[in-house]
């Protein structure tokens, strides 16, 4: 069995989460359970990429310290992590333990903050360590609390190794909504994407195409009197394909020509013309090199996104629709 920890403290000497999570492990340790703990504090930078490591897990932890108000940073940016780039059917069948103690006040309501967050992510919550902690001396020389904690280990262990039954509750009613109207990606694309936003200097250069398209629109504004050119316009509206009760708006720039070729799509009606507009639901740059072999059907918009060929601004799932209204692979 493999047990994975995800600890979303500080990393402090006196946090007592720490001993708690140590006295679990000497629980497992016994038990010969494999476990393997993710401080979040020490991989800031690869947090994205973490949601990967649920694949080797038959049970997890989630550790949160709340020292002033709720569970803390990292830890809800390794559940953001988990929304946007994990395998839900991985989370499907996967239990969490959580474990919640604070030296201020609100464990209770972290706790509960972390149970619905595990659901709604399509995960089994089970009975976790919840507890106020105000002289870590008395709580780690207590006896009858250090009892308290092995059990919970302990009822962690049958709850994993028995695949016992969760009860449904009405966030996985919820999810499945929710899911509908986010981002669709295969596992393979969230891990590569996870990758990208990790990467430092990747996102700095996506921050700085931003700035450039930005700029460039400013530019464009200004010019009067450009003459109207036909180049793909032929070629988008012959492959369009309309999706119904589905409206966006792209404007895509081919930056070594200076050129903004304007996309309006609105049920079955397209609007495709080369127009000066910044105020669209997508905002894409290329090369006209880059272009040419989408429309020759040599590439896709999202391949190009992916590989760094096309930067572009606003919702992922616009820019995955592009391939579904204009189809060029039969070209």
């Amino acid at each position: 069995m493999n047990i994975n920890i995800y600890y979303g403290g500080r990393g402090l000497i006196e946090d007592p989460t720490l001993y708690v999570l140590d006295k679990m492990e000497e629980v497992f340790d016994e038990l010969r359970v494999n476990v393997k703990r993710y401080n979040l504090y020490e991989m800031k930078n690869a947090i994205t990429t973490l949601p990967q490591t649920l694949k080797e897990a038959d049970g997890i932890i989630l550790a949160a310290s709340v020292e002033w108000k709720g569970i803390g940073g990292f830890m809800q940016q390794f559940l953001d992590a988990c929304w946007l780039y994990g395998d839900k059917n991985k989370m499907n069948s996967l239990y969490m333990c959580p474990v919640v103690i604070s030296t201020t006040y609100g464990e209770n309501e972290a706790m509960e903050y972390l149970n619905t967050s595990w659901e709604l992510l399509g995960g089994k919550p089970c009975d976790g360590v919840c507890a106020y902690v105000e002289d870590n001396v008395e709580f780690e020389t207590n006896k009858a609390y250090k009892n308290i904690i092995e059990k919970k280990a302990e009822n962690v262990y049958r709850t994993v190794s028995q695949r016992q039954q969760v009860l449904p509750s009405s966030s996985s009613a919820i999810k499945q909504n929710m899911i509908k109207t986010s981002i669709e990606l295969t596992p393979q694309e969230s891990e590569q994407l996870s990758r990208y936003v990790a990467d430092d200097i990747y996102v700095k250069q996506q921050k700085e195409d931003i700035e450039e398209l930005a700029s460039m629109f400013k530019g464009i504004l200004s010019q009067q009197g450009e003459d109207v050119e036909l180049e793909f316009i032929k070629e988008f509206t012959v492959v369009f394909n309309p999706q119904e009760d589905f409206s966006a708006s792209y404007a895509i720039i081919i930056k070594d020509k200076k050129k903004t070729l304007y996309l309006s799509v609105k049920g079955k009606e397209l609007e495709c013309r080369y127009e000066n507009i910044s105020n669209t639901d997508v905002l894409a740059k290329l090369t006209h090199e880059v272009l040419l072999s989408i429309v020759q059907g040599r590439q896709t918009f999202q391949r190009a996104f992916m590989s760094g060929e096309m930067s572009a601004k606003g919702s992922f799932g616009l820019i995955r629709k592009l391939d579904n209204l204009f189809d060029f692979s039969n070209r």
